[in-house]
Order: structure tokens, then C-alpha cells, then sequence
């Protein structure tokens, strides 16, 4: 028998987990807060097995076709004088097919690999999740009670499912004291597939780049700081919080930060992890940020969430149960979730320089590479820890609905 399945979010994560179950057989329906899809949003990256998915979903030319197509980008000084640049592929490092694209855009493309046989539910989401025999009960901020076999939690790092079902998000959450914020401004720069970099200060760094097929940019915001008190719902006062931590810096910092203020996709959060030790509750689990996000910082997050999602998928399709299921499901994802989560903390270091002595020294030495003796090899040796990190899973050939169809 065909089993319901619920998904919590319909960003990269519960759309990539509703291809696979379909692949498989189940019926997913998923339920998404935002009142339609969001597109935009801010640069991701595709590494490893996840190149390896997006592929089996006959998906990986149409991803690559809606990649960033960035050229490079260039460290300034407070007077915007370039002081050292890279190519794009050697700043984000990546290898082979791996590739960079807008989360939006991706989120479209899984979007609408899915729409046809997957149940959509915008303007709603999980208020309440009563476990009986039968299934799953669940209940809705604005639509009906409604049962489903099992339910995942795909909403992101603040997961609302999570909440329900395991406890407090701070019960999970691990804080590196630092923050971002993201949101699209003018393409004052005109920048063309560039990006740009300042350390405007010790502990702060601004990011301002414009990708392929866009006529805006984005400016991104890093700064360190002890953990901050803020209301997640007051916007405004989020911004506030930034100008004030970036107030009086130079470079065009100053029209960067009134930009924010107009900005109508602004993104404020923490740089942090999501930590558990056990991925599931009953009927109930876990799939990408909800349940190990990595954070920005680490670059995996987009990479981890698709995975998953095949692993997830493939599992309940073989396993006899979804106990079981689950089960292999974390065994399979606990070491490659790790080691991505252990790239933060080091890239960290590098985005948010501690002192300006560490900041002119990066800076310096990015300047200094094409001349250094060995530079390949000394390039090969930093981005070693992220490609092992990226390819720390073996994918399974799981079997598909055409072979078996899961049992009840």
C-alpha cells in the first residue's frame, strides 16, 4: 500500500524528498508557510554525492544551465582599490561538476520536477502532531486536521516540526557568536558575475556580488558578537541591529546598509548548527537543516539537504518498516553529516578575519598565490577537507516503485 507522507517546507529539501518518494512509489503532499514559492535568495553550492543526486534526477543539466556562472572575485581596500583577486572556482572550491545557483532557483527547478504528482499546501503550516496507531494525526494553523503514515521535517534551521516533536530549538542549536544577514540591493557596482569583499573591521565582513541573468546584487553582512537578544518577527529592528554593527565603517558601506533598509527579501540569522543525536521521533524525522544544518559558513547545507533527501527515500522504500527505515537512514547520514558540520568553525576564520593583521595577511597571501612556488599544491591541501567532506557518503542503489512498492 502506497503510503502518505507529509513534508514540513518547500525549499530545496521537502521538494528534492517529494521527487524521490514519488520515484519510489509514496504519495508525499507538502506544506509550506510562505504563501507561494520563494524564489531568489542567496548563493548555494551543489558538492560530491550531491552532484551525483541532482544527476540521477535528471536534473543536473538543467541546474548547471541556472548556475550562477560567477567569474571571480576581489578583496578592497576601504577606497575600493582591489588588493587581491581569485577566479570562481578556486574562491568557492569547487571541483569537477560541482556547482554554484541561486537556492531560489533551485528551489524552482524541484519545484516544478514535482508539482504534477506532488500535493502543494502553501499558506499553512504544522500546529499540532498526535501520534496513534492509524498514523500520524496532524493538525493545521488554517486547513483541517488531516492523517498521514509519517511525517518530515524540512523546515530549516528554526524547524517548527522539530519544535513539536523533539523540544526546544535551543535544546539543538550550537552558536558560533557570529551573524549574517542577506538581501538583494542595486547593482550599484555593475558588476558582472563578480563579486566583491571588504573587511571592513575586525570581526565584520561585507560581501556584495551579482550573479548570471540578475540585474541586482546581493549584499551579505558577517560580523561576530555574543549571542544577541532580538524579536525574530521584528524585522525592522533586525536591520537596526545590523546598521548599528556596521555603522561608520567606510567603503560603501554606509549605501549598502540603506539598500538593506529598502530591501523587501532582508535575511537576518545566526551562524550556527543544528546538533542532534537522533534524527527521528516515532513517526516523525528530520531532513536537512531541521535536523543537522551545518551553517552558512560551511557551505554544505544545500549539498547535505539533497543527499538526505535520496537516503531518506531509498531507505523507506527497502526497509520492511519505518522504524527500521529511519534507522538506516541516520546510520547512513551520521559521518557525512559530521564531517561537513566540522568544516564551519575553520571557514569561519576565514570569512570573519579576527584582527586586521589576520585580514591583511589573508589578503596578502591571495594576492601572493599565482607567484607562490607549488601554488597547486598548496591550493590541492585547502580544499581537501571539503572535497573528502563532500563526498564522505556512498550512494546505494536502492531499488525503485518499478521493482518493489513499499509495504504498509
Amino acid at each position: 500500500m502506497t503510503k502518505t507522507i507529509l513534508i514540513s517546507g518547500a525549499s530545496v529539501a521537502g521538494p528534492a524528498l517529494a521527487w524521490w518518494l514519488h520515484h519510489h512509489g509514496f504519495r508525499p503532499t507538502v506544506v509550506e508557510r510562505a504563501p507561494s514559492l520563494r524564489e531568489g535568495g542567496y548563493k548555494v553550492d551543489i558538492r560530491g554525492v550531491a552532484v551525483d543526486v541532482v544527476r540521477r534526477m535528471g536534473l543536473l543539466d538543467e541546474v548547471h544551465a541556472a548556475s550562477t556562472d560567477m567569474r571571480g572575485a576581489a578583496f578592497v581596500n576601504k577606497r575600493g582599490k582591489e588588493i587581491a583577486t581569485l577566479d570562481a572556482d578556486t574562491f568557492g572550491f569547487r571541483h569537477g561538476d560541482d556547482t554554484e545557483i541561486l537556492r531560489g532557483d533551485l528551489a524552482k527547478i524541484l519545484y516544478d520536477a514535482t508539482r504534477e504528482h506532488t500535493e502543494y499546501v502553501f499558506g499553512d503550516w504544522i500546529t499540532g502532531l498526535d501520534e496513534r496507531a492509524d498514523g500520524v494525526h496532524v493538525t493545521f494553523a488554517n486547513g483541517q486536521p488531516r492523517r498521514f503514515d509519517l511525517v518530515v521535517g524540512a523546515d530549516g534551521l528554526h524547524s517548527g516540526v522539530r519544535a513539536l516533536a523533539f523540544g526546544p530549538e535551543e535544546e539543538y542549536l550550537r552558536r558560533f557568536d557570529a551573524y549574517i544577514s542577506i538581501s538583494t540591493v542595486p547593482n550599484t557596482f555593475e558588476l558582472d558575475r563578480w563579486e566583491l569583499l571588504h573587511s571592513a573591521a575586525a570581526g565584520k565582513m561585507v560581501n556584495v556580488y551579482s550573479t548570471a541573468r540578475a540585474d541586482d546584487a546581493k549584499a551579505a553582512f558577517w560580523f561576530s558578537a555574543p549571542p544577541l537578544s532580538y524579536d525574530r518577527r521584528d524585522v525592522d529592528g533586525q536591520k537596526d541591529l545590523v546598521a548599528g554593527q556596521f555603522a561608520g565603517l567606510g567603503w560603501e558601506t554606509a549605501a549598502l546598509l540603506e539598500a538593506m533598509r529598502e530591501a523587501g527579501d532582508f535575511y537576518f540569522d545566526p551562524v550556527c548548527q543544528i546538533v542532534m543525536d537522533r534524527l527521528s521521533a516515532g513517526r516523525v524525522t528530520l531532513l536537512g537543516d531541521a535536523g543537522y544544518c551545518p551553517s552558512p559558513a560551511s557551505g554544505q547545507g544545500t549539498s547535505l539537504a539533497l543527499a538526505g533527501a535520496y537516503v531518506l527515500a531509498g531507505e523507506l522504500a527497502t526497509a520492511g518498516d519505518h522504524t527500521s527505515a529511519f534507522a538506516a537512514y541516520e546510520r547512513e547520514m551520521r559521518p557525512y553529516i559530521e564531517k561537513n558540520q566540522a568544516l564551519a568553525k575553520t571557514a569561519l576564520r576565514g570569512i570573519i578575519p579576527q584582527s586586521r593583521a589576520f585580514a591583511w595577511f589573508n589578503t596578502r597571501m591571495i594576492k601572493l598565490m599565482p607567484y607562490l612556488p607549488g601554488r597547486n599544491r598548496v591550493l590541492e591541501q585547502m580544499a581537501r577537507p571539503i572535497r573528502e567532506a563532500a563526498n564522505a557518503l556512498v550512494l546505494k542503489d536502492f531499488t525503485s516503485s518499478a521493482d518493489r512498492a513499499p509495504s504498509s
